[in-house]
């Protein structure tokens, strides 16, 4: 992001890296006057992305650090109930040099715990880089993922390799080149939208954004080149009522979290749990959008 590096540059990166374990609101402040064209009102925050600033430097935090944890994630899942929705895992490693390739099945994903972007799909009936995965891994392994846009839970997380069940859809999938991905956004224990991207590569993501009763609501997005129209034609999943139930015992004591999940071969699977989307500088969203979405969000 040129903006956050920029300031990084400004503030020099030592500095800037004290600031964001001890003074989270100095930087912020630096990255959104220049991104957003005007000051945080910390007082009294009005939208969603204001109330997730004002969340990471003066909400309860404490169990974020765990639920962003893609490793630790895991205890919290079965501790409500839901251990059923999650992804086989077979193996956790401090050093990727440690992964025995040999005792792993055919096909399964390699990704870091406490950053995002790190995966590696393996699939054994083709040619695998061994080195080269090793290599990219444990660079992840040593990035301190909550500097790169100021979001200092990320930082406690201690830094794993992890190799889980890789989810394949056993069926031709016409509506979506990847995995539909159902982003369940909740406040306070209660879901109020389904952001569903689908279609997914390395230059972005397909987004479509539906309310409780799978009504299309195009008119609250603001669509980029990384965030294009997905259109209103995906299928109310018969999972749905399912996925929201679990969406809010998970999102249960939080004023807001973004509750993922995916349907593979018809089984409901939990993705992960995000408190600061964007780092609380989302721009696909409208204004109004955000205004109403922070009404929600009582802190």
């Amino acid at each position: 992001m040129i903006i956050v590096d920029s300031i990084r540059d400004f503030l020099n990166y030592r500095y800037y890296k004290y600031l964001v374990d001890h003074h989270p609101r100095k930087v912020i402040d630096k990255i959104w006057n220049k991104q957003m064209g005007y000051p945080i009102c910390w007082d009294h925050p009005r939208d969603l992305n204001e109330k997730i600033e004002w969340l990471i430097c003066y909400g309860d935090t404490s169990k974020w650090p765990d639920l962003a944890d893609k490793y630790k994630v895991r205890d919290y899942i079965t501790e409500k109930g839901y251990g059923h929705m999650l992804t086989k895992l077979y193996g956790v490693w401090t050093d990727a040099r440690s992964i025995d390739f040999d005792k792993l099945p055919n096909k399964f994903i390699l990704k870091c715990n406490h950053d995002c972007g790190s995966y590696c799909i393996v699939d054994k009936s083709c040619e695998y880089d061994k080195q080269k995965i090793i290599k990219k891994l444990n660079h992840s392994l040593k990035n301190k993922y909550g500097y790169k846009f100021c979001e200092p839970h990320y930082n406690k997380i201690k830094p794993l390799v992890i190799a889980e069940e890789f989810l394949e859809e056993k069926t031709d999938n016409l509506i979506s080149t990847s995995l539909i991905d159902y982003k369940v956004w909740c406040f306070h224990g209660k879901p109020y939208y389904i952001w569903v991207c689908r279609n997914r590569d390395h230059h972005g993501t397909d987004v479509s954004l539906f309310d409780l009763d799978w009504i299309w609501h195009p008119e609250k997005s603001v669509f980029t080149s990384h965030y294009p129209n997905g259109g209103g034609n995906i299928p109310r999943p018969p999972q749905l009522e399912e996925m929201l139930k679990a969406a809010a015992v998970l999102s249960d004591g939080f004023p807001e979290v973004c509750v993922d999940f995916y349907i593979v071969n018809g089984k409901v699977y939990f993705g992960e749990m995000t408190f600061t989307r964007n780092a609380g500088r989302i721009e696909h969203f409208n204004k109004t959008f955000l205004k109403e979405l922070g009404d929600l969000c009582i802190i």
